[in-house]
């Protein structure tokens, strides 16, 4: 078996798009959730509230013929990308080109504004709108498979179109293919954009925040007042790398995961099961060999909405019980979506190399339904652990766990 290390890291948030600003705003408990009064004209929508990225653009070195392939969302996905290679120092490297590099990397489906093309010409009975690149921008593995063509790279693609689990299941799937041999390196996260039609869904589940004149009070994860998640959007980029590799090329080396667990409730499409939710965390420690009681810390899920917080809380105090720091980035980002897995893990990478993790923003008082658990509130957690757990769940009862070491240690 071969050990995988994480080389280099990209994200793409509402908080900031490199550490130190993300940090920053973090540790000033600061909030991305604003009021989308472009919402106003969706008759019957709820929610006002989401986590956009306002100051996203892509480079200018990006030319017309390589962005129209790419929605926002695979916009995101392939500069959160580049972020990550240059930070691996890996962006001009022939490896990239060897085959010896591939791409696991999801997001729920392709970019919204290429479906309604599509939905166009059902109802207009008109193809005025569809363009040669309509598919490409739609199609579920339109993040990987644009990373991979901008890059270059020749590796095998993995597609983890999971919705919630998309980011964290293609980290896990990339470290799977490293660990066993069949890759040496692995761009591995995933990406998500806002579109009103995401917070239309959760909406329809009556799941939504619409506490739409106080947005930097909500999403409010294992809050006894919380009403509900809020969307947002972003991208995150890992670059794993066979440990050996990573040495000899001599490079920066952020942690090594050791341990992933993924399953699936095989219940019900959108109620949560704890039973499972623990299971998968328990494959994520014996895949890395260590007991519960190694964990340091644990990046929750958290999506603010009763269910979800409730079972997983649950399956969490069942396994470790409450003496491990948990918190979640929900309260600052919102729901990212297919990104949070990955962003989620950035976050908690750089937060254990630097021993402090943060509070759930806006978790004032834990509901009583949710499990015991050490929660995280109002100020950073200052801890020296060695291993930390980073988890998601999603739609389909599908559920992951990842466990990172910090390296050397």
């Amino acid at each position: 078996m071969k050990r995988v290390v994480v080389s280099g890291m990209g994200v793409i948030t509402s908080l900031g798009s490199d550490w130190q600003t993300f940090s920053t705003n973090l540790r000033d408990g600061r909030s991305g959730i604003h009021v989308m009064p472009e919402w106003d004209c969706y008759q019957d929508l709820n929610t006002r509230l989401a986590g956009p990225v306002l100051d996203f653009s892509v480079p200018d070195h990006y030319t017309r013929k390589q962005l129209r392939s790419m929605g926002r969302l695979a916009q995101m996905a392939t500069v959160a990308t580049e972020y990550a290679l240059t930070d691996a120092c890996l962006l001009d490297n022939a490896v990239l080109g060897s085959g010896d590099m591939g791409v696991s990397y999801g997001s729920s489906y392709g970019s919204v504004e290429a479906v309604v093309d599509l939905v166009e010409m059902l109802q207009h009975h008109s193809m005025a709108r569809l363009t040669a690149t309509t598919y490409v921008r739609m199609m579920s593995h339109t993040a990987p498979a644009n990373i991979g063509v901008f890059f270059g790279l020749k590796g095998r693609i993995i597609t983890t179109s999971s919705a919630c689990t998309a980011g964290s299941q293609g980290i896990g799937y990339a470290y799977e293919a490293i660990k066993y041999g069949k890759q040496n390196l692995m761009v591995a996260g995933g990406s998500d954009e806002l579109s009103p039609a995401s917070a239309a869904i959760f909406d329809a589940l009556y799941a939504t925040s619409i506490k739409n004149d106080t947005p930097d009070l909500t999403p409010r994860p294992f809050d006894q007042d919380r009403d509900g998640l809020v969307i947002g959007e972003g991208a995150g980029s890992l670059i794993l790398e066979e440990m050996t590799h990573a040495v000899e090329r001599g490079a920066t080396i952020y942690a090594e995961l050791v341990g992933y667990g993924t399953n699936s409730d095989g219940s019900h499409i959108t109620q949560p099961n704890a039973e499972t939710m623990r299971r998968a965390m328990e494959l994520a420690l014996a895949d890395a060999r260590i007991e519960a009681e190694a964990i340091g810390y644990i990046s929750a899920h958290g999506t603010a909405t009763d269910r979800g917080d409730f079972s997983e809380s649950r399956a969490t105090a069942k396994l470790f019980g409450n003496k491990i720091p948990f918190s979640t980035l929900k309260g600052n980002l919102g729901h990212t979506l297919g990104a949070c897995g990955a962003i989620e893990a950035w976050a908690a990478i750089h937060m254990m190399n630097e021993g402090w993790f943060a509070p759930t923003l806006n978790l004032d008082a834990p509901d009583p339904e949710c499990g015991d658990l050490a929660y995280i509130i109002g100020s950073e957690y200052k801890s020296d652990c060695e291993y930390i757990m980073t988890n998601n769940f999603a739609f389909g009862g599908i559920n992951t766990s990842l466990i990172f070491k910090r390296f050397g240690s």
